[in-house]
């Protein structure tokens, strides 16, 4: 396993939204209003959409890309176009 310059971002992220979806927790359990619920679980869920996102982009430029080298350019291009199309996921 590798630990890149990224991960310590993506675990704050992660730490965050864990401690994010305990609070929501909470609500439901006291009663608060569903609209008010649903906000911050939407907020969670990007939180942790966007650390997945970080982490797959991370991944792709440090574990594949590094490994390919610069003599293939045709799968270099191939693997830029993956990078962008992802960040849709």
């Amino acid at each position: 396993m590798s630990i890149h310059g990224s991960h310590p971002v993506i675990i704050n992220r992660l730490k965050r939204a864990s401690g994010h979806l305990n609070k929501v927790i909470g609500m439901i359990e006291s009663g608060k209003p569903c609209p008010e619920v649903a906000q911050q679980l939407h907020a969670v869920v990007k939180a942790l959409d966007s650390a997945k996102g970080t982490y797959v982009q991370d991944h792709t430029e440090h574990c594949i890309d590094d490994r390919l080298g610069a003599e293939r350019a045709d799968v270099r291009a191939l693997l830029r176009e993956l990078k962008d199309v992802s960040k849709y996921l």
